[in-house]
C-alpha cells in the first residue's frame, strides 16, 4: 500500500514545472541526507576513499550537494514514467546520437558507456525514444515499483531489457541485429566476471564485460553521460566519440582505461555521481571491510 501511495505521488509531482519539482526533490534529499544514516555513512566512506586530498568540509559539503541531486533525481523518475514525448524533448537535451547511427550505417555494432550519474534513468529515457536499444533490467522484489521502472525504461519504441542472467550471448546477438547496447558496468557487481583495478586509485571489483562485449560483438565504445544543467533548466545526454584502439587484446588494461575515463567524467561533476552504491564492497584477499 505505502508502495502504491508513494507512485501516486510521483505521478501527482510529475505535473509541476521543473524548477518547483528540483527543489521538492532537493528538499527530499536533505531529508533522505538526515535520516537514511547507513547510505550517508556509505557516501561518505566513498568520498574520503576518492578524494582524499579534500578537506572534511567541503566532502561535507559536496556530500550535501549530493543528497539534494540524488533526491531530485528520484522524483524526476515521475517525468520518465508519465511526462510526454514533446516535453521531455523540451527537458533533455541530447547530443551525439548522429555518430551512433552513423556507425549503425555501416553495419557496426555499438556500446553505449553509460556511468552512475544522477541523471542515467533520465537518459535511458531519452534515448529510447529515438530508437530500438538493448539494456540491463534487474528486477525489483516489490511487485508495484517494479512494474513502474520497467514501463519507464520500455515505454517508447520496441526496447529489450535482459538480465544478467540471459547471458552474454543474447546480449551480442541484439547488439549484432542492430540495437546498441546502453551499458552499465561501473558498480560492484562481486567476484564473477570481475577484476581488481584501481577506482580513484583504490583497487575496485570491475567487471572486464566492456572489453569482453566489444570484441565478441565487433562494436565501438562511445561514452554516454546524463547530468543535470548547471543552471537547473534541465538534463544533458552527450554521446561522444568512438574510443580509439579499443578493445585491445589486454582486458585488464581495457578495464582500468574506462575506470580512468570514469574518473575524469565524475571530476567533472561529482555531486551527481552515485556514491551510495558501496562500490568497495568486494575487497582483494587479505584486505578489511571498508563499510
Amino acid at each position: 500500500m505505502m508502495t502504491r501511495l508513494g507512485v501516486a505521488l510521483f505521478w501527482l509531482l510529475h505535473w509541476l514545472p521543473l524548477p518547483v519539482l528540483a527543489r521538492v526533490g532537493e528538499a527530499l534529499g536533505l531529508l533522505i541526507y538526515v535520516f537514511a544514516l547507513p547510505r550517508r555513512r556509505v557516501a561518505a566512506i566513498n568520498l574520503r576513499l576518492c578524494f582524499p586530498e579534500m578537506e572534511a568540509h567541503a566532502r561535507n559539503r559536496l556530500l550535501r550537494r549530493h543528497f539534494r541531486m540524488l533526491g531530485r533525481s528520484l522524483l524526476e523518475r515521475g517525468l520518465s514514467w508519465w511526462a510526454s514525448e514533446a516535453r521531455l524533448r523540451r527537458l533533455i537535451r541530447l547530443t551525439g546520437l548522429e555518430r551512433v547511427t552513423a556507425a549503425k550505417a555501416e553495419g557496426q555494432a555499438v556500446i553505449l558507456l553509460a556511468p552512475h550519474f544522477v541523471g542515467l534513468d533520465i537518459a535511458g529515457t531519452r534515448l529510447a525514444m529515438e530508437g530500438d536499444f538493448v539494456s540491463m533490467y534487474a528486477h525489483q522484489k516489490n511487485k508495484v515499483l517494479d512494474r513502474w521502472l520497467y514501463h519507464g525504461r520500455s515505454r517508447f519504441n520496441d526496447q529489450m531489457l535482459l538480465s544478467r542472467q540471459d547471458g552474454v550471448r543474447s546480449t551480442v546477438k541484439a547488439m549484432r541485429a542492430g540495437r546498441p547496447f546502453f551499458y552499465l558496468p561501473d558498480m560492484d557487481y562481486g567476484r564473477k566476471d570481475a577484476i581488481f583495478v584501481p577506482f580513484f586509485g583504490v583497487p575496485a571489483a570491475t567487471i572486464t564485460g566492456l572489453s569482453r562485449l566489444a570484441r565478441l560483438a565487433g562494436a565501438v565504445v562511445m561514452p554516454c553521460t546524463a547530468h543535470v544543467r548547471r543552471d537547473g533548466s534541465g538534463y544533458d545526454v552527450e554521446i561522444g566519440e568512438a574510443w580509439a584502439d579499443f578493445p585491445t587484446a589486454d582486458v585488464e588494461a581495457d578495464t582500468l582505461r574506462m575506470n580512468r575515463w570514469l574518473e575524469g567524467a565524475v571530476k567533472s561533476m561529482p555531486e551527481q555521481y552515485y556514491w551510495v552504491h558501496r562500490r568497495f564492497k568486494t575487497r582483494p584477499p587479505g584486505e578489511p571491510k571498508l563499510y
